[in-house]
């Protein structure tokens, strides 16, 4: 029998923690092939060469597709594009899945999706239909849904965001977040193991700071990260880890700016990777995430912790009661941790439902991917929604 070959595309740290559990169910079926092709951060010193841990963790890396993140200005990430979609051209016609499985929105991930599109291989993507309108993820995303053909979402307002944009709902799944996944089957780290490993300290308030570009603004992101760094410097007996921030065009210059703030203050540490373990580890041990990660959407309300959201880089995204939203100014960031730390806010977190968490959505997408029909996937007809009027 020959058995179906289910190739996964992955470029960073982050999307790769989504998709470790649904890899893990692929490598472990006697009927399937688990094909990886390693791209985008994983492959850069600067970001960490996250590629090796793929392999420690016991995965062969079929192919790897070096896009060159040297330049992360907008003319440089285009470049990038266009180096993938020629590295991924050649890995395809080598690897000849049958199925194709992307997470996300990064550009490295809309070059794998056109180049498999182009070779009629059937794509499934995972965690589209959301919204991020201060980013150029916003249009790549949905751009990756109409090249796919089946989709898992994490809630059923971004099923019918999906189903709006004219996919079959018959090939919409909504399975949850897979980032509660990593949560409930992970063995966290006890404070005191985790404090070995990372070389830091935590004391009784602790912040996770994560911040990105927002890359539908014009060089912004200097000028909203030292507005959050003049926060950090008003807070009292508060120890804060910083994550730097990905290949987005300027991201470099919010890592050296973490570099420069972490060297003048002792109560800091920065990484440029953790790993899943590790900074699932440590949301069990700080009270908030601060920044702009999705994260702080996705898997901090599953600890029970509080997200201060600056500015409109997941501006969109469905949210949890939670999340505090702000404006990327020093006297709003403050403001918001204040109320974050608040009694009555404290309450609200406590009793705070992750709208992603719908239970084991690693499992549900890989029995559907396992089994499904892939014949005559390739010709879609648009779905038009009825119109009640008439």
């Amino acid at each position: 029998m020959t058995r179906r070959k289910i190739c996964v595309v992955t470029g960073s740290r982050a999307e790769y923690g989504l998709l470790y559990w649904l890899m893990k169910e692929i490598d472990a079926d006697s009927e399937l092939e688990l094909q990886i092709i390693a791209t985008g951060m994983h492959l850069s010193s600067e970001f960490g060469n996250t590629y090796q841990q793929i392999e420690s963790d016991g995965f062969v890396i079929d192919k790897k597709v070096d896009i060159d993140l040297s330049d992360d200005s907008e003319t440089g990430i285009s470049r990038s594009m266009g180096l993938g979609i020629i590295g991924f051209a050649s890995a395809f016609n080598d690897l000849k899945p049958n199925l194709c499985i992307v997470l996300g929105d990064r550009f490295e991930i809309f070059s794998a999706v056109s180049a498999a599109m182009i070779a009629k291989i059937p794509i499934a993507h995972l965690h589209g239909g959301e919204v991020t309108e201060g980013m150029i993820d916003e249009a790549i995303r949905h751009s990756i849904t109409k090249m796919s053909h089946f989709h898992f979402v994490a809630t059923q307002i971004y099923e019918n965001r999906v189903i709006q944009l004219g996919e079959n709902p018959n090939r919409v799944f909504n399975f949850g977040g897979l980032g509660v996944d990593n949560i409930k089957q992970l063995k966290l780290l006890s404070r005191k193991s985790l404090e070995k490993v990372i070389n830091f300290n935590f004391a009784e308030k602790n912040l996770m700071v994560t911040f990105h570009p927002v890359t539908l603004e014009r060089s912004s992101a200097e000028i909203q990260f030292k507005e959050l760094l003049l926060a950090l410097d008003d807070l009292q007996d508060t120890k804060i880890i910083f994550t730097k921030a990905n290949c987005d065009a300027d991201g470099s210059i919010i890592n050296s700016m973490i570099d420069n703030y972490v060297t003048e203050h002792d109560n800091t540490t920065s990484f440029t990777t953790m790993g899943q373990l590790n900074y699932l580890s440590a949301l069990q041990f700080v009270d908030a995430i601060v920044g702009n990660s999705s994260s702080g959407l996705l898997e901090a309300p599953s600890f029970k912790i509080g997200t201060i959201n600056i500015g409109d880089r997941q501006k969109g995204r469905v949210m949890a009661d939670s999340v505090i939203n702000c404006l990327p100014k020093k006297e709003n960031i403050i403001k918001s941790i204040e109320r974050m730390y608040s009694k009555d806010f404290q309450n609200i977190i406590k009793n705070t439902k992750n709208p992603y968490d719908s239970g084991g959505a690693s499992k549900k997408i890989f029995r559907v991917i396992k089994d499904i029909n892939l014949e005559g996937v390739l010709k879609k007809p648009f779905y038009e929604l009825k119109n009640d009027s008439n």
